[in-house]
């Protein structure tokens, strides 16, 4: 028995395949369920960065203090200000869904912006394409976006081992939450 089930019509992430087309940026004001800060010694710079490199936009600033960038709705970056940033990248890292076809173009942007800023693109584990991005603030970013689902692929076997099945597969017991 599994307590999961399909949400997707909560998320402005499209279904995953090789006709997937992208939201349109989200400029809604909503209470923001989750966002992260990064801090910048050079805010121009960091902004420049996440919109040429990172798709993200300008939803507003505060003049040499903080700007709110977003791509889609709930993909929310709050760059403010700071006397220093790290050295080093954290292990940490923040990631954000795409589409399959963005992953290639993304990569290269951010290449063409910091040359040793990227790694991958890569495929996972758990069925999506991944690229690992150092921003110019040394914040450790993922752009991830999900394959196709073949029920017959390793990935989907890797899944249904941990308990999730795909959408009408009568093994899951997710019937009640639909």
């Amino acid at each position: 028995m599994s307590d999961y089930y399909n949400a997707f019509e909560m998320s402005p992430v499209p279904a995953p395949g090789p006709g997937a087309v992208p939201p349109e940026p989200f400029r809604g004001i909503y209470g923001m369920p989750a966002f992260v800060t990064i801090p910048t010694s050079d805010l121009a710079a960091s902004v420049d960065f996440w919109i040429r490199g990172l798709g993200f936009f300008e939803l507003f600033s505060v003049p040499d203090t903080m700007v709110h960038l977003r791509r889609w709705a709930f993909q929310d970056v709050l760059l403010v200000s700071a006397a220093s940033i790290p050295e080093q990248p954290p292990a940490m890292s923040f990631s954000f869904s795409g589409v399959l076809s963005q992953v290639d173009a993304l990569a290269e942007a951010c290449r063409a912006l910091r040359p040793n800023s990227v790694d991958g693109p890569r495929d996972t584990f758990w069925n999506t394409r991944d690229v690992e991005v150092i921003t110019p603030e040394n914040a450790r970013v993922v752009f991830t976006a999900a394959k196709p689902f073949d029920p017959a692929s390793q990935e989907a076997r890797n899944l249904e081992a941990i308990g999730i099945t795909p959408p009408g597969d009568a093994r899951g017991d997710n019937g009640e939450h639909a």
